[in-house]
């Protein structure tokens, strides 16, 4: 054996026991879901990461439904989404669909967030009520002046999900990429149809909140369907797969809300008021 090639399998090893034990921000600075690395520790873990323990506006919240505003004035979602290439990478502390191309747009109060990324947690890292549900979809949208607003589906078992059949099969491909995606190596998911994604929203929640992994960067506006959508275990269960163990349950605790309020968009709610008023 030549010691070039003792060094590759050297480094391959080291990419197969380590790697997947720890997830890293851009900087290279690593954190986790559990112990030392986790959540309670963030904040120490590096200058960048002060907010995820001093910042007052911090995701995921649970949400009161008994205490919430209700907002008059607040619009539908308007969502105009649909198919775009895509590619599906391991992230190490989660599974991302990132989009090549213009996969549509998520108007507040008239402006324009463009679909970037979405990608998963399980369980759900908001909850109702102090209800946690099984998994969680965060769709990553920007502005222009890069503005971060999340459009957030909660997920319990039930049916099968018709976006995700659409990429299934290609985490299996990631999880077989193993260690050569978390280095950067995306699978191609191909044209990724978001029209599933288009139902009607009667009922939502926004608040102002933060990103739930470091550096936890605040003003991100959060909306968060009333209307749960549903997958099957096993479905769940092959989007975790990819992960390694440590990460399969990649959701941070709920925040403290510090007199934040949650906004209710109803889209009946406000007609009923009109109608019973004298």
């Amino acid at each position: 054996m030549t010691a070039s090639h003792g060094n590759a399998i050297f480094v391959l090893l080291l990419c197969t026991l380590f790697l997947p034990s720890l997830a890293c921000d851009s900087g290279g600075v690593k954190f986790g879901y559990t112990g030392s690395i986790g959540p309670d520790f963030w904040g120490n873990l590096s200058a960048d990461f002060t907010r995820c323990s001093n910042g007052k506006q911090q995701s995921p919240i649970d949400i009161d439904t008994n205490n919430l505003v209700h907002e008059l004035n607040m619009e539908p979602l308007h969502r105009n989404y649909t198919a775009a290439n895509a590619t599906l990478v391991d992230n190490i502390f989660n599974v991302a669909l990132r989009y090549e191309e213009a996969a549509g747009v998520l108007s507040i109060n008239g402006v324009k967030y463009t679909l970037k990324q979405m990608h998963w947690h399980s369980p759900s890292e908001h909850t109702i009520n102090g209800f946690r549900f099984p998994l969680e979809l965060h769709m990553v949208h920007t502005n222009e002046n890069g503005n971060i607003t999340v459009l957030a589906f909660l997920y319990r078992f039930g049916r099968p999900d018709p976006f995700f059949e659409q990429i299934q099969d290609k985490l299996a491909a990631l999880n077989a990429e193993g260690c050569k995606a978390e280095k950067g190596s995306p699978v191609p998911a191909g044209s990724v149809s978001l029209l599933t994604m288009r139902q009607h929203v009667h009922i939502y929640y926004r608040y102002v909140g933060s990103l739930t992994t470091p550096p936890c960067a605040e003003n991100v506006i959060w909306n968060i369907p009333a209307m749960p959508r549903e997958m099957t275990p096993q479905q769940a269960a092959d989007l975790m797969a990819p992960l390694d163990e440590g990460y399969r349950r990649n959701s941070r605790p709920t925040q403290q809300m510090n007199g934040r309020t949650v906004q209710l968009y109803h889209r009946f709610w406000g007609k009923k008021k009109r109608r019973s008023s004298p």
